[in-house]
């Protein structure tokens, strides 16, 4: 007869088999990682602490062999380590750089390193280091024109601003590229193409860290303050974590240091800023579950649309709103409609009678229960609004999940967005509806 081990022995062991879900699975072994240790140890690097594993709902990450206690170093990397643009003017791109007019930004001298070494292959220096970056990004640049339809306006917007913006970088580089035909056999237009840029432009926008380079005179004006991280860009994002991050002079790495304990086999964390999920989908790929900082933006064009035109004041009070910045990123949160939001909403609401009170309602008085009344049933109305669009969208990707084969990852990540936007409006209708309850 086999004998109960007991309940210590039972808690002991869920303990244990909630700790190896969270720890991941070990991946150092594998051959792309261990040429990569390899060729970090060649450059000064040989930290044993840190090891590649997968992890469930993060994927790829760093786990720690042993535990760390706040204030301790995650990882030092050296100065020979990094792919900065002083690399860059140092390799055979630095006389096709300072020969170049008008000069081309630091971005697109990372970028351009960035494709070339990726053509170059087994050739390249950088081998290990590029083996092991993504072959595609999950940003918004990268994804379908239907998949982007999904996104809410102001994220949209945005997207598209950034497809934009490196549509026109790729134009303006054509004679840049033009120049360096002499390093290869076949055309460079066939090399240097557009779908090679966004690569190479992903990953310096989702990969490198802030490192302030000094002004240089053969780049264009813009801030020079990129650096590629080998190994340590695998660290992954959370909120719950606070590190300290900076080049430090005297050691001549890139250091970082926790704030925070951490468990051994436990993934490390860093903090890429307090950023909401849609800042985190538009420029790393990625929403993070349970993300306190996330709101819901309000476009302009929705809150213009319950002023109403019969308004004499409409124009003025836009107008005061534009000048005093309270025309945009108005926003609901968990925690209710944001005080900015309301204030434009009082100001919007004023009677003709109760105009000449405009500058204590940008102060956030409150000018009459009238007023109050008003603004909180127009809040409402957009909050409702938000929520019927957003339960729209969220259909609508349900139905394209079994339709759109290879969108899988995209559609789940603007359906994860959605989700939260929806749970966000719920909350605010909640709150918004007590307050009008405390108003009567």
């Amino acid at each position: 007869m086999i004998r109960s081990r007991g309940r210590t022995c039972r808690i002991r062991r869920r303990k244990l088999v909630g700790r190896s879900v969270a720890c991941g699975v070990n991946q150092s072994h594998e051959p792309e990682y261990i040429q990569l240790r390899k060729w970090l140890k060649q450059r000064g690097f040989e930290d044993t602490n840190l090891q590649t594993a997968f992890f469930p709902g993060t994927g790829r990450g760093l786990m720690t062999t042993k535990s760390l206690q706040a204030g301790e170093p995650i990882i030092a990397l050296p100065e020979r380590c990094l792919l900065t643009t002083g690399v860059v003017l140092e390799s055979y791109l630095g006389d096709y750089i300072r020969k170049c007019k008008p000069p081309i930004s630091p971005l697109l001298a990372l970028c351009t390193f960035l494709m070339v070494e990726r053509y170059t292959g087994e050739e390249s220096q950088w081998k290990p280091y590029l083996d092991v970056l993504p072959k595609s990004y999950t940003c918004p640049v990268f994804w379908e024109d239907c998949t982007m339809s999904l996104l809410p306006e102001p994220l949209r917007e945005k997207a598209q601003e950034q497809i934009t913006s490196l549509q026109e970088l790729y134009s303006s580089a054509a004679s840049f590229f033009s120049s360096l035909q002499s390093l290869f056999q076949e055309n460079v237009e066939n090399i240097l193409t557009y779908e090679a840029l966004r690569w190479a432009w992903c990953t310096v926008n989702t990969r490198t860290v802030y490192m302030k380079h000094p002004q240089r005179h053969c780049f264009s004006r813009e801030l020079d303050a990129y650096a590629l991280a080998p190994f340590l860009d695998l660290l992954n994002h959370s909120t719950k974590v606070q590190v300290e991050a900076a080049f430090n002079p005297e050691s001549k790495c890139y250091e970082i240091r926790t704030r925070s304990s951490h468990r051994r086999y436990e993934q490390v964390f860093i903090c890429y800023g307090p950023h909401d999920n849609q800042r985190l989908l538009l420029e790393y790929g990625f929403v993070a579950g349970q993300n306190p900082h996330c709101t819901v933006c309000i476009p302009t064009d929705i809150l213009l649309q319950h002023v109403p035109n019969t308004d004499k004041q409409k124009n003025k009070k836009l107008s005061l709103l534009k000048e005093n910045g309270f025309l945009y990123n108005l926003t609901f949160g968990l925690d209710g409609p944001s005080w900015k939001f309301l204030v434009a909403l009082r100001l919007l609401c004023l009677g003709a009678e109760e105009f000449t009170c405009w500058k204590k309602v940008l102060i956030g008085e409150s000018v009459s229960n009238k007023n109050e009344k008003k603004t909180l049933e127009v809040a409402t109305k957009i909050c409702i609004q938000l929520i019927e669009e957003t339960c729209t969208a969220i259909e609508k990707i349900s139905h394209w999940k079994s339709d759109k084969l290879g969108l899988e990852d995209q559609l789940a990540m603007v359906e994860s967005l959605r989700l939260e936007d929806l749970s966000i409006l719920q909350s605010s209708r909640d709150i918004l509806e007590s307050l009008k309850d405390a108003t009567d």
